[in-house]
């Protein structure tokens, strides 16, 4: 069994539960997170790609909030570190489930951007239901 872990942009995750559950892999669990990866938080469009009301980036169809780098930029003030919201979701799969579920994840997600995220794929050695103390051996894991 091993455990998937796809930390993607908030506005893909219900396509990508949508393209899960189509390939037979419905269950999983959903965080919020914050991170930032090799760009250091910063966003993948500036300030004069947005809307004239500051609300919308044209290059990401999302709606942005003012974060303290926007803040910094729009006040000539140094850029302060920021951490981009994303979401994370984590599944358990048979492994030979792994190339399936990590294609429909990679086929949603990927825009060619900065920013679309990251797939990691571990290993797991056991896994208990706790109502019936059945093994990752003896239960469905999907």
């Amino acid at each position: 069994m091993k455990e998937i872990c796809a930390i993607i942009r908030r506005d893909k995750l219900p396509e990508t539960k949508t393209a899960l559950a189509e390939a037979g892999y419905p269950s999983l669990t959903i965080q919020s997170v914050e991170g930032r990866g090799k760009q250091k938080g910063d966003v993948a469009c500036t300030l004069a790609d947005m809307d004239q009301d500051g609300a919308a980036c044209n290059s990401l169809h999302v709606k942005l909030k003012p974060t303290p780098s926007t803040y910094a930029l729009e006040h000539a003030l140094p850029k302060v570190a920021l951490f981009v919201p994303k979401r994370m979701i984590t599944m358990m799969v048979p492994d030979d489930a792994v190339d399936t579920v990590v294609a429909a994840i990679m086929k949603v997600n990927s825009t060619g951007q900065y920013g679309d995220g990251r797939i990691f794929v571990c290993p797991v050695d056991a896994g208990l239901t706790i109502r019936t103390g059945e093994r990752d051996d003896e239960m469905a894991v999907v």
